[in-house]
């Protein structure tokens, strides 16, 4: 990046404006590969945890803490500098969802179970179609929800998943209950 900004200068200097603006677009497709390749690292840390959970069926704070961080790191990435747009629409997530599954399902089988089963045995346990679909409302949230109420938003979702009924009664038990009703009104 650092040869088109000298590039840009020197076209701007020579008033060559034509050669400026396509290093400027030049420039624009580095930023949005970049965002977009952060974007696709917070989703295969999430989808990791979701498959976890689904094979598990359980949820610990660790993997909430995780699939909580990576949303929010997903809505802050995603949102276009104007705050007006993102670079992945609401509908344009399938695509994306499918690879990072793939990504995801080798460092996945690392962790499920201790790491017993390979991951052609993470395969068969799990309901691709379903985790596209939690993972698609869980980023969904993001679009409808600030930063400041998005983790009360996500754990009202994650105490649905499979096994998660334990998950919740630990987190009100200990006092750590997030609901969203516990919120003061100025945050909802």
């Amino acid at each position: 990046m650092t040869q088109e900004l000298i590039d840009l200068r020197t076209s701007i200097l020579e008033e060559r404006y034509a050669d400026a603006l396509l290093i400027v677009d030049e420039l624009e497709g580095m930023s949005k590969q970049a965002i977009l390749r952060n974007i696709e690292s917070f989703l295969r840390r999430m989808m990791i945890h979701l498959i976890k959970n689904q094979v598990e069926q359980r949820l610990t704070n660790s993997w909430a803490a995780s699939i909580e961080g990576s949303l929010l790191e997903i809505k802050k990435l995603n949102l276009k500098d104007n705050k007006k747009s993102h670079y992945i629409k609401p509908d344009e997530w399938e695509q994306m969802l499918s690879e990072e599954i793939e990504a995801a399902i080798r460092p996945a089988s690392m962790e499920v179970m201790n790491g017993k089963l390979t991951r052609s045995q993470i395969l068969e346990r799990i309901d691709i179609e379903q985790l596209i679909s939690v993972a698609n409302q869980l980023l969904a949230l993001t679009y409808n929800h600030s930063v400041k109420e998005l983790p009360y938003i996500i754990d009202e979702q994650l105490i649905q998943l499979p096994g998660c009924e334990d998950w919740e009664f630990e987190k009100t038990c200990s006092g750590g209950d997030r609901t969203l009703a516990s919120l003061p009104d100025r945050t909802r």
